[in-house]
């Protein structure tokens, strides 16, 4: 089967892959660009470890084929942190202990984060369901959710969110 040069932007910054007609974003983003934080868990939509934005709108990327990436942004866990420095979801994730193994984790904060830019001041029943598409079976969903809460907590207070582009809807 036939390749195809994909441009698109990811985590900021212009990239050029060959992918398959059939190649998943997910297998793309891990084989083709060595971004391995995005997970595949289930390869069929249902558990969230492969979540990334793409032109805002949260996906998985398991369901996404790469030539559809074309043209487009993708933003995936490793542009969550900048210069070196956690991004505030992550950095709760850390105090909280809202991970264990750590497999679903990237798909936790990718969405998060796409909750937080739609909505800075969620409540607790608002990010449960943002979170829905996401599956954990390790910590429970509690300390999770304490996490985003207090990240979004300290982004308010910081301004970080005020200037956010909105993203489009969820999964």
């Amino acid at each position: 089967m036939s390749r195809q040069m994909i441009e698109a932007i990811v985590n900021g910054e212009p990239v050029s892959f060959l992918a398959s007609p059939t190649q998943t974003l997910l297998d793309a983003l891990r084989d083709e660009l060595g971004l391995t934080g995005t997970k595949e868990g289930c390869g069929s939509g249902d558990c969230g470890a492969c979540s990334v934005q793409l032109d805002g709108r949260l996906v998985c990327s398991c369901l996404v084929l790469a030539p559809e990436a074309e043209g487009r942004r993708v933003d995936t866990i490793e542009g969550l942190a900048a210069g070196g420095v956690l991004h505030p979801l992550q950095q709760q994730f850390l105090e909280e202990a809202a991970l264990q193994c750590g497999f679903c984790t990237p798909g936790f904060l990718v969405a998060a984060k796409a909750l937080l830019e739609r909505n800075p001041d969620p409540t607790e029943t608002e990010i449960r369901f943002a979170l829905a598409g996401n599956l954990c079976r390790c910590t429970g969903y509690d300390k999770i959710v304490r996490a985003v809460q207090a990240a979004a907590a300290q982004m308010r207070s910081a301004g970080a969110l005020s200037a956010a582009p909105s993203s489009g809807g969820t999964r």
